[in-house]
């Protein structure tokens, strides 16, 4: 029998609290009238609401289904789900990772970044809450009620520390949660989303399913990212054959025996000579391995665009 005061947080002031890894397991979760606490979730959970919760620092682990903020004000958040809603809040600042689209209601100042933190138990966290690592909309916003004139939302800045916003548990118990909040380390690749780009050339790498897609596509990004291109999105999602037609145009026979096997994982990098710096790096590292590559700088900017548009689709965006 399960007992809901297991998987409540209510009224709680100036306050250090918890869940372990195992401790939620895949359970719903309530957070509310909670005032100047830091409260960490280190498990996956079906939803999470908070309400009226005001100056407080949240982590919340993996979410199946929807978290959902109401009525909150100063928090700062590093939260993973499937979707992110919030109504009647001011001034959160979020370190989001969400499946879907992000959706605002009624809230003020609002401020988003890049998901970045790391357990040992966080990918099987994932993993257990059905959400994939690459599918991150985090800048991609919807406000319901926008005010003519007036932006309700914003990015942090791109040099924000996650520490500096949601710290380390002080307390003995949660202590024994191995985190890293290096962003090399992230089980979320870090990526630029809706930034501003800083060059007019972009690539897409596609890695297809198999058993080291998920390691070959992270050991891209730090091969990538070490070489300073930058990482702008990511996406992992199921082809068939006529999407790769229209994604991979003349090249699509080769890849499509290849997208039976799973969903493919796709990578925009950004920066000058980016199509000539990931053409020579899976060529360097990858010579067993079927990947897609856009051929030059002209063609990649419509490969980028096809792939996009039709994950976008896929994903009903």
């Amino acid at each position: 029998q399960v007992d809901p005061k297991d998987y409540t947080f209510s009224g709680l002031k100036d306050e250090t609290v918890g869940r372990l890894p195992g401790k939620v397991a895949g359970q719903q979760f309530i957070i509310q009238d909670c005032e100047n606490c830091s409260i960490y979730i280190f498990d996956h959970s079906a939803t999470i609401t908070i309400d009226d919760c005001v100056n407080c620092r949240i982590f919340l682990g993996p979410i199946k289904g929807s978290v959902f903020f109401r009525d909150c004000k100063d928090c700062k958040c590093i939260v993973a789900c499937q979707q992110f809603r919030t109504r009647d809040c001011r001034k959160l600042e979020v370190f989001l990772c969400c499946a879907t689209q992000p959706i605002i209601e009624s809230s003020t100042g609002m401020k988003f970044g890049c998901f970045q933190y790391y357990y040992p138990e966080l990918a099987l966290q994932f993993k257990d809450a059905g959400l994939s690592i690459f599918n991150n909309t985090w800048s991609n916003i919807h406000d319901f009620t926008p005010v003519s004139g007036e932006n309700n939302w914003g990015l942090l800045p791109e040099n924000a520390v996650v520490q500096d916003y949601v710290p380390l548990p002080s307390c003995e118990e949660l202590k024994a949660v191995r985190i890293s909040t290096d962003a090399m380390r992230s089980i979320i690749p870090v990526t630029r989303g809706q930034r501003q780009k800083n060059s007019d050339e972009s690539c897409l790498a596609v890695f297809f399913a198999g058993d080291y897609t998920t390691a070959n596509a992270r050991k891209l990004i730090d091969e990538m990212t070490g070489k300073g291109f930058q990482l702008v999105q990511t996406k992992e999602v199921s082809m068939k054959a006529e999407d790769a037609h229209r994604v991979f145009q003349h090249c699509a026979s080769e890849f499509i025996p290849l997208l039976e096997k799973g969903p493919v994982v796709a990578l925009e990098f950004n920066g000058d000579g980016a199509v000539e710096g990931c053409q020579s790096t899976i060529n360097d590292v990858f010579s067993g391995t079927k990947v897609f590559v856009s051929e030059s700088k002209a063609s990649a900017s419509q490969d980028v665009d096809n792939f996009y548009n039709f994950a976008d689709m896929q994903m009903g965006m």
